[in-house]
């Protein structure tokens, strides 16, 4: 056997309580990586098409990388998989903390449930053996409760991810949280596993991950670890919230629902990095992270009390719940990502709703009578965070918002269609396209309206160059684009933390692979491996019935009409444009998003090209 993996699928049967193991051989690893990767092959053929997300037999992954839990530079991550019930479309998220190696020493480079528990269960993997166990004394806690209970029961060396309370009521925007505060946000998939009646996977163990040349891999840590570069200094000091303050004012972060700019929302240094670690404890890290980007708070001691140890909240979090509902409180944001954690609420998604909201109760499409007194005002901090608890315990209006804003405005009516900005039911994440136009092709992902998923503004590897193209004209980005994709899909589906990755060469990242593996990859092989990726999560969506064309970008994100002030005045963005010639430049017809026959078969797919094109 190779390196980097274990070797080992777990399948669990939750309707009949049946677990089994089984050893997928080295193919799949070799061709997938790990993560969404693996997690794509693997629903592809376990999962019918056009299932109910949050029925019985919809399957629910959660995959390691190669690299994880290996001596290689930020190999901590994993991704939970499945189709999501928030976009109906291939669903992904992905999480640092510790849970993905732990899940890796335990014994299982993967764990697949489907069925639905006829009871509340956590399932408790230990040193190669799994068992489910009854969690109904956890139904109704939250996050941190549910770790600090089986932490209690099983030991400290037991690792967590579990559902809130927002999952168990089916919750379409949830998430699932490790560490306290760690979170596989995005895709709605907190939901489904609320669905199955699953509370936690728990995984313990000491077990090695195998290596092909340990001592070699150590010493490439080490070097890869001094040529750290990039915005490392940035994410060591700050984190991710270091940006929030000139990302908004150079008109990259949405403000006021995407409808403003930051002319509206003078005081954006309230919300800034120094703002943010000057409230921070300590710092946090993930699993053998040189860099250590996470925090954790102190007490609040204002109007808004929440203990020391709550998690700092991202940029993206200061984004949501800040620029786009002009609130400048940071002690208000603190408290709000401490109830999201704790509750399991993806926080792009819960601040877009409170936006969303926002601009309907300004417009008169909704009023305090449907608000319960709730003053929905922009910048109004304490509506904000009350109207977020009722989201994540879905009472009252909170329960319209607490499956999107695209379901949300449904249930709403009156023309609430214009002000929910979502991508196919998931809500856009804090990047404007109209400053950064790779962002556009970017949310037209498999999974929509992501902003982790590669293009082509990321640095490539030492000796290999993305295609020239105009940086004046939408036209011609493609090709760059296309390989942009393909390399983070391969550091995503590797276990490597996309943040580490902008600090270093992706050749460390190809080094890695070899060296933990014994397989001798180089870039063209990383390239066809993220083909190969791209392109079974699409044949996934296409087997669904999706066409590309039913991914719409709203008319804000877009700049139609063009905003007519701020840093983006002026601009538009030509997504027609951009949109074909990426499908172009993945052998993908432009008009449903379909993948060749003959693209599937060089990839050796020829399975999945009889499944899409059957003869």
């Amino acid at each position: 056997m190779a390196g980097a993996y274990m070797g080992k699928i777990l399948f669990v049967d939750l309707s009949k309580g049946e677990l089994k193991d089984e050893t997928p051989g080295e193919r799949i690893y070799r061709d997938f990586i790990g993560g969404y990767g693996i997690g794509a092959r693997v629903i592809f053929d376990q999962q019918r098409p056009k299932i109910d997300p949050l029925g019985p037999e919809a399957h629910l992954g959660f995959v390691a990388g190669l690299l994880t839990g290996t001596p290689a530079l930020f190999g901590c991550r994993y991704t939970v998989v499945g189709k999501s019930p928030l976009t109906a479309t291939w669903g992904d998220a992905n999480c640092g903390g510790d849970f993905g190696p732990y899940l890796k020493f335990s014994g299982y480079d993967a764990v697949f449930l489907s069925g639905v528990s006829p009871e509340p269960v956590y399932l408790f993997i230990n040193d190669g053996t799994a068992e489910l166990r009854k969690g109904d004394r956890l139904w109704g806690k939250d996050t941190n409760e549910t770790e600090a209970l089986l932490q209690d029961e099983l030991g400290p060396d037991a690792r967590i991810a579990c559902i809130g309370p927002s999952a168990e009521r089916l919750c379409l925007i949830s998430c699932i949280v490790s560490n306290r505060g760690r979170a596989a946000g995005r895709s709605g998939l907190g939901a489904v596993m609320g669905a199955k009646r699953l509370k936690a996977v728990v995984v313990k163990g000491s077990q090695q991950v195998p290596l092909a040349d340990k001592v070699k891999l150590e010493e490439a840590r080490r070097r890869h670890q001094r040529q750290l570069g990039g915005p490392v200094q940035v994410f060591r000091q700050y984190g991710t919230c270091g940006g929030t303050a000139q990302l908004t004012q150079i008109g990259d972060t949405p403000v006021k629902n995407w409808a403003g700019c930051v002319e509206d929302f003078p005081n954006v240094a309230a919300i800034s990095d120094e703002n943010v670690i000057s409230q921070q404890r300590r710092k946090y890290t993930c699993w053998r992270c040189p860099i250590a980007c996470g925090g954790v708070m102190k007490a609040g001691t204002g109007k808004y009390k929440y203990p020391a140890g709550a998690y700092k909240p991202e940029y993206e979090t200061l984004a949501a719940f800040g620029t786009m509902c002009l609130n400048d409180n940071l002690e208000s944001i603190v408290k709000i990502n401490d109830i999201c954690n704790r509750y399991g609420v993806d926080t792009i998604s819960a601040g877009c709703a409170i936006a969303f909201a926002i601009e309907c109760y300004e417009n008169g499409l909704i009023t305090s009578k449907d608000t319960e007194g709730i003053e929905l005002r922009w910048g109004n901090h304490e509506a904000i965070v009350d109207m977020t608890q009722r989201l994540v315990r879905r009472e009252g209006f909170g329960d319209i918002l607490a499956d999107g804003v695209k379901v949300a405005a449904g249930k709403i009516g009156k023309g609430a269609e214009e002000f929910a900005i979502h991508i196919h039911g998931q809500e856009v994440p804090m990047h404007d396209p109209k400053r950064f136009m790779h962002y556009a092709a970017t949310y037209l992902d498999t999974t929509p309206a992501r902003h982790m998923q590669g293009s082509y503004r990321l640095r490539p590897a030492s000796g290999l160059e993305f295609p020239a193209y105009d940086r004046k004209s939408s036209a011609g980005r493609g090709e760059a684009h296309r390989m942009g994709s393909d390399l983070v899909h391969v550091v995503n589906c590797a276990g490597i933390c996309l943040f580490g990755y902008q600090c270093m060469d992706l050749g460390a990242v190809t080094e890695s692979l070899s060296l933990a593996t014994g397989w001798d990859y180089d870039l063209e092989d990383v390239l066809k491996a993220g083909e190969r990726i791209a392109n079974m999560r699409q044949a996934f969506n296409v087997r669904e019935g999706l066409r590309s064309g039913d991914f719409k970008m709203p008319n804000r994100v877009l700049g139609r009409p063009p905003p007519e002030a701020g840093p983006t005045a002026g601009r538009s963005v030509d997504i027609e444009t951009l949109g074909r010639d990426y499908l172009v430049a993945r052998d993908w017809d432009p008009d449903s998003g379909k993948p060749s026959r003959s693209k599937l078969q060089e990839l050796g797919l020829e399975d999945v090209a009889e499944v899409l094109w059957p003869q």
